[in-house]
């Protein structure tokens, strides 16, 4: 049996992980292995997250007053909490993808900004465009008239020297 101390301790590194997270992403964790979690943990990692397996009922002391506190009612059997410190949608992402790939686990919900997802709305947020990818679509956008500029007139240097080149070629014919 786990002490107080150690209880302790696992509330303080729950709350120090809410505290700092944009995102919460509750997954059922039930027949995965420890490479599996290890994996996910490595994959969430590199994306500016990280996924914790803890005991209910230190989460529901852990996220009590804080707008997590939501959660409270998801944490019911084998539940992991995903977290993203980084970006919104890379944990729901990550996650989704692994447990499409691991055939093993669910969603069960998530809360972003205080407000409980179902577990629908949270796989919603994993289909939405990561911060990296709206950045590139924006600077796509920002760069999409210079480029037709850019083109328009190269097109007319182009015409103007093809009928250059013709009437060259034309007066030395004569």
């Amino acid at each position: 049996m786990a002490t107080k101390a150690f209880k302790s301790e696992k509330i303080d590194a729950i709350k120090a992980k809410v505290e700092k997270a944009q995102v919460a992403v509750l997954t059922e964790y039930k027949g995965y292995t420890v490479e599996e979690i290890t994996n996910l943990r490595r994959e969430l990692q590199k994306q500016g997250g990280d996924y914790m397996v803890t005991k209910n009922t230190l989460a529901k002391i852990a996220v009590k007053g804080t707008e997590y506190e939501v959660i409270s009612d998801l944490l019911k059997g084998p539940t992991a909490i995903a977290f993203g410190y980084e970006d919104q949608v890379s944990p729901a992402k990550v996650v989704s993808e692994f447990i499409k790939k691991s055939k093993k686990g669910e969603i069960l919900g998530a809360v972003l900004e205080g407000k409980l997802l179902s577990a629908d709305e949270a796989k919603a947020l994993a289909n939405m465009p990561s911060k990296d990818e709206l950045f590139a679509k924006m600077l796509g956008s920002i760069n999409s008239p210079a480029t037709g500029i850019t083109l328009a007139v190269n097109a007319v240097m182009s015409s103007l020297t093809r009928a250059m080149a013709a009437v060259r070629d034309q007066k030395e014919a004569a």
